[in-house]
C-alpha cells in the first residue's frame, strides 16, 4: 500500500514538472504537408507564398521579397532542388530554361497562382548550385522574350546576361563592427569617404579594360590602404550587377546581385568583412531612379511596361536614355525597397547612397514645357515617388537604425535630410552640391581676384544648417572635360599644390562629412578613365606623395579632434572669427566643441604672399599651439613658414579676448589648438 502511494506522488511530481516545462511551438506546416505535391512532372507545384506575402507584395508593403522570390535552394518531399517565383502579371506561359535542359522553353514550365497576382513559381527537383538559367516568357500580345530573374543573386559575367542558381550562406566575423556601427554611422561621428570605381581602382592589366581583380584581390590591396590613408568609410559606385561598364554601374540589371566582374556573392560579402574587421564603413551607391533597356534586363519584362511607367512623358529618362520605375505600382515599391533592405540585411552595408533623387522627385526634371503632365494639384512633384522616397528610409532607419541614408540631391528641395514626421524625405544627409560649386569656383580663380569673391567662399554658412550635408567631391568632378581636381588649380605647378592641399584642408576642416573621389587625394594628373586604372606611377614624385601624405594627416586630423565631428551639424559646432581681411583673402574661423578647450582655429591665407606676425583675435584660451600646416616639406610645401611658438596676449579683459601672432604660408592654411 505504502509502494502504491509513492508511486502516485512520484507520478504527480512527474506531471507537475511537466506542466512547468516551456511551450514548444508548433512549427508552421509545409506546402507539402497540407497540399498534394505532383511530383511526375519536371516543375513541382510548391510555392512559399503565403496570403499576407501575396497582399503586402500588391500594396507595396513587402520589404524583404528577396526571401521568396527568385531561386532559392529547397528540399520538398525530400528532394533537394529549387524553388523559382517571378512576376510577370501579362505572361501567358512562363518557364524555366537553362543549360540544364538545353534552353528547352517547353521542358519546365512554371504555374501561375490562381489569385491574378501575377506570380509565377514551382519547384525543380535535383537542380544544383551554379544552373545558368532564364525565364522564358510569353508575353503581352503574344511576345517571346527570354528574361533574367530580377531576383537572382548571381549573373554570369558579362557579355553573357543569364543569371545563376545560388545561395547566399556566408559566416560573418564582424560582430565587433555590428556592435559599435551606431557610433560610427552616427551624425556625431567623423565622416571621411572614399569614392571609388571597382573596375578601375587598381587592375592586373591596366591596358585591358577587360582585366578586373578580384574582391578578394582588392581586399588585399584597398584594406590596408584605407586604414593607413584614415578613411572611416568607403563608398563603391554601384556594384549591383550591370550590362555596361560604361554606366559606371548607375544602369542596373540585378538589383540583389553584386557583379560577378569580380567573383560571387561570398567574396563581396568577404571584402565588406574585411573592411568591418578594419574599421571601415561600406557606403553602397543604389539607384532607383532608372534602368535600362537591355533586353535580359527589367524593361518591358513581360511584353509591356511592367516595372516602368507606360506614359513615356514619366516613364522614359531623357539624360539616361533609360526607363523610370513606377511607383504608383505596388508591386514594384516593394520591389525597390526590398532590394534597399536586402543590401544591409544580407551584405551588412552600412549606408547607401541613393543616386539621382532630383530626377525621382521632379516630373519636370530635364523635360521642356509639354514634356511632363502636372500632379493632380498642378505642381511639378511625382508625387508617388515622393511617397516612395519616405516610405524608403523610414522602412530602413525603422528595421536598421544604425545606418545612414545619403541623398545625391541637387536642388533647393527643402527637409530632404529632415524626419518625415517633420515634413521631410527623411535622409540621413544630402550632399552638398551647391558648397561643391562655389568652392571650385573661388579656387580656379587667380588668387589676386579672391578678394572679390569672398562672400562665394562664406556662402555655404548661410544655408549650411537647413541640411545635415555632406561635402563631395567625386566622380562626376573629374569626367567630361571638367580636368582633375589638380588642374582646376592656378598657377604653375607649385602653387596647384599649394592650392589643392589648402582646398582640402579647408574641406576638412569645413563642417560636415567628407566625401573624396579615388585619385584625388594623390593628385592624378588625368580625368577619371574607367577603361584603366589610377596613375598610381605619380607616386613615384614627392609632390604627389606629398599631397597623399597631407590627406592622409588630414583625415587623422578629423578623426582625432572632436571640434571637427562632434557638432558638424549645429549651429554650436562653427563661428567665423575673421571674414574682414578681403584684401588680404586671409578667412579665420572656429571649429567648436561640446569642451571649449578642444576648439580649434582654422586661418587661411588665399593669396601665394607669406605673411608673418598676422594678429587674430579670438575670445577664450591663452594658449594655442599649431597642430597641422598645410604648407610641410613632407607636403611639398616650402617648410619655412610655421608657428613652433604661438604668441598669445589678454587684449580685453573684459571680453576674454586674446591676440594671437600666427605666421601663415603662402596658400596655406594652418590650423590650432
Amino acid at each position: 500500500m505504502e509502494e502504491k502511494k509513492n508511486t502516485e506522488v512520484v507520478e504527480e511530481s512527474k506531471r507537475e514538472e511537466k506542466d512547468m516545462r516551456p511551450a514548444v511551438p508548433d512549427l508552421p506546416a509545409r506546402y507539402e504537408d497540407i497540399h498534394f505535391v505532383d511530383s511526375t512532372r519536371p516543375v513541382w507545384n510548391y510555392s512559399r507564398f503565403s496570403d499576407s506575402d501575396i497582399s503586402n507584395f500588391q500594396n507595396g508593403t513587402h520589404y524583404s521579397l528577396y526571401e521568396i522570390f527568385g531561386s532559392h535552394e529547397a528540399e520538398v518531399l525530400g528532394t533537394k532542388g529549387y524553388y523559382f517565383a517571378v512576376w510577370a502579371p501579362n505572361a501567358t506561359y512562363l518557364s524555366v530554361i537553362g543549360n540544364f535542359n538545353d534552353w528547352n522553353p517547353d521542358s519546365h514550365p512554371l504555374y501561375v497562382r490562381l489569385e491574378k497576382s501575377g506570380i509565377w513559381e514551382g519547384f525543380i527537383p535535383n537542380l544544383p548550385k551554379g544552373e545558368v538559367y532564364k525565364y522564358h516568357i510569353h508575353g503581352y500580345k503574344g511576345r517571346r522574350l527570354d528574361k533574367g530573374d530580377p531576383f537572382a543573386n548571381f549573373w554570369e559575367k558579362k557579355p553573357l546576361t543569364a543569371t545563376i542558381t545560388w545561395n547566399l550562406d556566408y559566416q560573418w566575423e564582424d560582430a565587433e563592427w555590428m556592435r559599435r556601427r551606431k557610433k560610427n554611422n552616427s551624425l556625431h561621428a567623423p565622416w571621411s569617404v572614399y569614392e571609388m570605381h571597382l573596375n578601375s581602382w587598381m587592375r592586373p592589366d591596366k591596358f585591358n579594360e577587360e582585366a578586373y581583380n578580384t574582391y578578394d584581390q582588392i581586399g588585399e590591396r584597398l584594406i590596408p590602404y584605407l586604414k593607413e590613408m584614415g578613411y572611416t568609410h568607403v563608398e563603391f559606385m554601384p556594384v549591383m550587377e550591370h550590362p555596361f561598364d560604361g554606366s559606371w554601374g548607375y544602369q542596373c540589371t540585378g538589383y540583389f546581385a553584386p557583379t560577378s566582374r569580380f567573383g560571387d556573392p561570398q567574396q563581396f560579402m568577404n571584402l565588406v568583412d574585411g573592411l568591418h574587421r578594419a574599421g571601415i564603413g561600406v557606403i553602397l551607391d543604389w539607384v532607383p531612379s532608372h534602368f535600362p533597356y537591355d533586353a535580359h534586363g527589367l524593361f518591358m519584362f513581360d511584353g509591356t511596361h511592367t516595372y516602368e511607367y507606360a506614359d513615356m512623358r514619366k516613364g522614359f529618362h531623357p539624360d539616361w536614355n533609360s526607363y523610370i520605375f513606377n511607383y504608383r505600382r505596388g508591386e514594384v515599391k516593394s520591389f525597390l525597397i526590398s532590394s534597399a533592405r536586402f543590401w544591409f540585411d544580407k551584405f551588412h552595408a552600412d549606408g547607401m547612397r541613393v543616386d539621382a533623387v532630383s530626377s525621382m522627385l521632379k516630373l519636370n526634371y530635364s523635360r521642356k514645357h509639354g514634356q511632363w503632365e502636372p500632379n493632380e494639384h498642378g505642381g511639378d512633384g511625382n508625387l508617388e515617388a515622393i511617397a516612395f522616397v519616405k516610405d524608403l528610409n523610414e522602412t530602413l532607419f525603422r528595421d536598421f537604425p544604425d545606418i545612414q541614408m545619403i541623398a545625391e540631391e541637387a536642388t533647393d528641395w527643402p527637409g530632404v535630410s529632415r524626419p518625415t514626421f517633420a515634413g521631410g524625405l527623411g535622409f540621413g544627409m544630402k550632399w552638398m552640391m551647391g558648397w561643391m560649386h562655389d568652392t571650385l569656383d573661388y579656387f580656379k580663380l587667380d588668387p589676386i581676384h579672391r578678394q572679390f569673391h569672398q562672400n562665394k567662399f562664406s556662402f555655404s554658412m548661410v544655408y549650411y544648417y537647413d541640411e545635415n550635408f555632406m561635402l563631395p567631391f567625386s566622380h562626376d568632378e573629374v569626367v567630361h572635360g571638367k580636368s582633375p581636381m589638380l588642374y582646376k588649380m592656378p598657377g604653375d605647378d607649385w602653387q596647384k599644390f599649394a592650392n589643392l592641399r589648402l582646398l582640402y584642408t579647408y574641406m576638412w576642416t569645413h563642417p560636415g562629412a567628407k566625401l573624396l573621389f579615388m585619385g584625388c587625394e594623390f593628385g592624378a594628373t588625368s580625368e577619371w578613365n574607367y577603361k584603366s586604372e589610377l596613375q598610381w606611377e605619380l607616386l613615384q614624385h614627392d609632390s604627389h606623395r606629398g599631397l597623399k601624405d597631407c590627406v592622409r594627416d588630414l583625415n587623422h586630423l578629423l578623426t582625432g579632434e572632436p571640434a571637427l565631428y562632434e557638432q558638424q551639424f549645429a549651429v554650436e559646432g562653427f563661428e567665423w572669427v575673421d571674414l574682414n581681411h578681403r584684401e588680404e583673402s586671409v578667412i579665420v574661423y572656429r571649429r567648436k566643441s561640446a569642451r571649449p578647450e578642444e576648439d580649434i582655429l582654422v586661418i587661411l591665407n588665399m593669396t601665394p604672399v607669406v605673411r608673418r606676425d598676422w594678429k587674430v583675435y579670438t575670445p577664450g584660451k591663452e594658449k594655442w599651439k599649431e597642430i597641422f600646416n598645410s604648407d610641410l616639406k613632407k607636403y611639398w610645401g616650402s617648410g619655412d613658414v610655421y608657428n613652433p611658438d604661438l604668441p598669445v596676449k589678454l587684449v580685453e579683459k573684459n571680453e576674454n579676448m586674446y591676440e594671437l601672432t600666427v605666421h601663415l604660408p603662402a596658400l596655406g592654411a594652418v590650423v590650432l589648438k
